[in-house]
């Protein structure tokens, strides 16, 4: 249970859902924990929360879309701890509208945080880990990401270009011993989950969380660049 004891992991969009799952499940491995996140007092909820159960696990407020604040969180980070061994690109968010109805505000919003954010963060730490010649880069992406549904237009093309940012990024920065995953649900019960799909029949966010935590223990000579979660039943 302590396969990442001395490791350090930052998780965006930590303080609830997927990013909390994650984060806690990261944790329970021995890892010191930071989860970034906009929200103050649902983060530092969420860190009471998790060190009252004897977890690592600090808190950073900080807007993935704003690269002051990431770099910021990012050295503060690395000063704090001495290393960062794995990044999860959590956050993000989605607008399910048709294309005629999408408004121009929302298709820019959904692309900041899917996936300018996760450039602004891999960016910050990317210059760490090579460095260390270690690493693990995982992204949490979405079945939206291979397979286009109605109303889908606008979340579904940011996640389908942050595969292709990960495919590439993975050719990259493999020779410096540097693993990037990205992960794949389907419909999980959050908040998020489209249409409203909710209880034990669906993907949970700690089955989510399952996938990373396998994919960054991964033995060294091996990356699951891909994984896909979806319930076992269509439902």
């Amino acid at each position: 249970m302590n396969e990442l004891h001395g490791q350090v992991a930052i998780v965006t969009g930590g303080s609830k859902g997927i990013g909390r799952a994650i984060g806690r499940a990261l944790a329970k491995q021995g890892a010191h924990v930071v989860l970034l996140a906009r929200t103050g007092p649902v983060l530092e909820a969420t860190v009471r929360e998790f060190t009252r159960e004897g977890l690592a696990v600090s808190g950073r407020q900080a807007d993935v879309t704003d690269p002051a604040q990431v770099r910021d969180a990012v050295e503060a980070v690395a000063q704090g701890q001495g290393r960062i061994d794995i990044l999860v690109n959590n956050a993000g968010m989605g607008v399910l509208k048709t294309v005629a109805d999408l408004s121009l505000e929302e298709f820019d919003t959904m692309w900041k945080v899917n996936m300018r954010g996760v450039f602004i963060t891999t960016k910050a730490v990317l210059p760490i880990m090579t460095r260390a010649a270690r690493g693990n880069i995982v992204n949490i992406s979405s079945l939206a990401g291979k397979n286009s549904f109605k109303g889908g237009a606008g979340y579904s093309a940011t996640k389908w270009a942050l595969r292709a940012f990960a495919s590439s990024l993975m050719l990259e920065v493999r020779e410096h011993n540097i693993r990037v995953v990205t992960i794949f649900p389907g419909s999980v019960d959050t908040s998020f989950s489209a249409g409203g799909k909710k209880g034990s029949h669906i993907t949970q966010p700690e089955d989510v969380a399952d996938a990373v935590v396998f994919a960054v223990t991964a033995p060294a000579r091996s990356m699951f660049s891909e994984i896909d979660v979806r319930p076992t039943k269509p439902g």
